[in-house]
C-alpha cells in the first residue's frame, strides 16, 4: 500500500502542466459559469478565469434551469420566474476586484429580468480595461448610463431594450466598425449624430419599433452592410458610397399603409452605387392611389441578389416588377409569397409575357419562390421568369405547407407546358 501511494504521488499533474494559452483557449470555449468552477481543479487553475479576455453572463450564468419558464406561441422566449437581481452586485464586484488584464469582449444578457440593476460600476470597469466588443441585452426602457460613452476603444457594440441619450459633447466611437441597436429608444438627431461620428462604421443594424419624429440621414462613408427594421419613411441613405448589402423591413405599430409609389419614385437608392444585395420585406399589404412607376428613377447596375416578400395584389406585383426591371445585372431572385393567397384573383395583364417585350433578364441564373400556393398569378410570374431569362439554370419552388402533394404534382405537370428561354433551365419542387 505504501508503494502504491508513492507511485500516485509521483504521477505528474497534467492539468497544472498545461501551457497558459492552452488553458485560456479551453476556458473561453466553456460557459462562464463553468469556467469559474474550474478554479477548484488545481492550485494552478485557481486564478486562470480571472484573466480571461472574454466573459459571457447570460441566462445560464445567472440562474438554474428550475428558475426558467419556457413560453411557446408565435415566438419562443425565456422568462425568469422570479427577480434574480440579488446576486448581480456581488458577481460584478467579484469580477471587478479579481479580474486582471484587459477584457476585449463582454456579454450581459438580462433582458427578461423584472428590473435592471445598476451597471455604472461595470461600465466604468470595462472602459478602463480596453473593452472592444460589448453586448448588453437589458430589461425594457432601461436608461443607459453615460459611462457607456467612455468606452472609446469599442469596435463592436450591441444594445437591446434601453433608452440611449448620447451626450451633446460626445464625438463618436472612432474605432467602432459594428453597431446594432435592437428596440433602443433614441431621438432621431441623436441617432443620426451617433452614426455619422463613427467614421469607421462598416455594419449597421437598426430595429426600431418606436416611430421617430424626424427622418434619419445615414452618413457613413465606410458602411458596407445596413439592416433596418422600422418605418421606412424615416430613413434616408444620404452618403453610403460603399454600401453593398441592404435589408429593409417595414414595421409600424399603427399598421398604416406604406406609400409604395412615393418610395419607388424617390431618390432613395441614389447613393447606393455599389449595392449588390437587397432584401425588402414590407411586412404589410401595400396600397396607394398613385401610379406605380415602371422603373426606378435610375438603374442600379451593381445589384445582383434580390430578395422580396410580396403579396399578390396588383400594386405589390407592380412594385416588384419595377424593382426587377431596374436591376439589369440581377443574377439571383428570391420571392416569398404571402401565405393567405386568394385563389379567386384574376390574371393580370402586367404579368403577361407580351407586356415585357422590351425586357430580358440577361443575367438571371437562379430563382427561388417560397411559400408558393399555385395561384393563377403565381403561375403567371413563373411563366414570365422562364420566358424572359435566357441563362436561367435553376428555379426552385418551395410550396406552402398547406398544399397537398397531389396538388404539387398537378402544378409540376402544368409547368412542363411552359417554354423556357434557357435550354439549361431546371424547375425543382422542394417539399417540406
Amino acid at each position: 500500500m505504501m508503494e502504491q501511494k508513492g507511485i500516485e504521488h509521483s504521477c505528474p499533474d497534467v492539468l497544472s502542466k498545461l501551457p497558459h494559452n492552452v488553458i485560456d483557449e479551453i476556458l473561453m470555449r466553456l460557459p462562464s459559469r463553468d469556467a469559474v468552477c474550474t478554479s477548484i481543479l488545481s492550485r494552478e487553475w485557481r486564478k486562470h478565469w480571472c484573466r480571461l479576455p472574454q466573459l459571457t453572463l447570460d441566462s445560464d450564468f445567472w440562474k438554474p434551469k428550475k428558475d426558467i419558464e419556457y413560453i411557446t406561441g408565435d415566438k419562443k422566449v425565456w422568462r425568469a420566474t422570479k427577480d434574480l437581481t440579488s446576486n448581480f452586485t456581488t458577481t460584478i464586484n467579484n469580477i471587478i476586484t479579481r479580474h486582471s488584464g484587459s477584457i476585449t469582449k463582454f456579454v450581459l444578457c438580462i433582458q427578461y429580468w423584472k428590473r435592471c440593476p445598476r451597471i455604472d460600476k461595470l461600465l466604468d470597469f470595462l472602459s478602463r480595461n480596453s473593452i472592444q466588443h460589448l453586448v448588453l441585452r437589458l430589461p425594457r426602457r432601461f436608461k443607459m448610463p453615460s459611462l457607456l460613452f467612455a468606452c472609446l476603444k469599442l469596435r463592436h457594440l450591441f444594445l437591446q431594450n434601453c433608452l440611449l441619450l448620447p451626450p451633446i459633447a460626445f464625438k463618436g466611437f472612432d474605432r467602432l466598425i459594428s453597431l446594432e441597436l435592437h428596440y433602443v429608444t433614441i431621438y432621431s438627431k441623436g441617432l443620426e449624430s451617433l452614426i455619422s461620428n463613427c467614421l469607421l462604421l462598416e455594419q449597421l443594424v437598426l430595429k426600431i419599433s418606436d416611430t421617430l419624429s424626424d427622418v434619419i440621414e445615414i452618413n457613413a462613408p465606410m458602411l458596407r452592410s445596413c439592416d433596418f427594421k422600422g418605418d421606412m419613411t424615416t430613413i434616408c441613405l444620404k452618403c453610403v458610397p460603399r454600401l453593398a448589402k441592404l435589408s429593409l423591413m417595414y414595421h409600424r405599430k399603427d399598421w398604416k399603409r406604406f406609400d409604395v409609389a412615393n418610395f419607388l419614385t424617390s431618390n432613395f437608392f441614389e447613393s447606393c452605387s455599389v449595392l449588390e444585395h437587397l432584401h425588402l420585406d414590407y411586412g404589410v399589404r401595400l396600397a396607394t392611389g398613385q401610379e406605380i412607376p415602371t422603373k426606378l428613377p435610375l438603374d442600379l447596375m451593381c445589384v445582383k441578389h434580390l430578395c422580396m416578400c410580396i403579396y399578390l395584389d396588383r400594386d405589390m406585383i407592380l412594385s416588384a416588377l419595377c424593382l426587377i426591371r431596374s436591376f439589369p445585372f440581377l443574377r439571383y431572385l428570391e420571392i416569398q409569397m404571402e401565405s393567405n393567397i386568394d385563389h379567386t384573383m384574376s390574371a393580370l395583364d402586367c404579368l403577361e409575357v407580351e407586356a415585357f417585350s422590351d425586357v430580358i433578364f440577361q443575367h438571371l441564373t437562379e430563382v427561388k419562390l417560397i411559400e408558393a400556393n399555385g395561384s393563377l398569378r403565381e403561375m403567371q410570374i413563373i411563366k414570365l421568369l422562364l420566358a424572359k431569362s435566357p441563362v436561367l439554370v435553376r428555379m426552385l419552388i418551395k410550396p406552402h405547407s398547406s398544399l397537398k402533394k397531389s396538388a404539387v404534382f398537378i402544378r409540376l405537370a402544368e409547368l412542363t407546358e411552359f417554354e423556357p428561354a434557357s435550354p439549361e433551365a431546371e424547375v425543382i419542387f422542394k417539399l417540406g
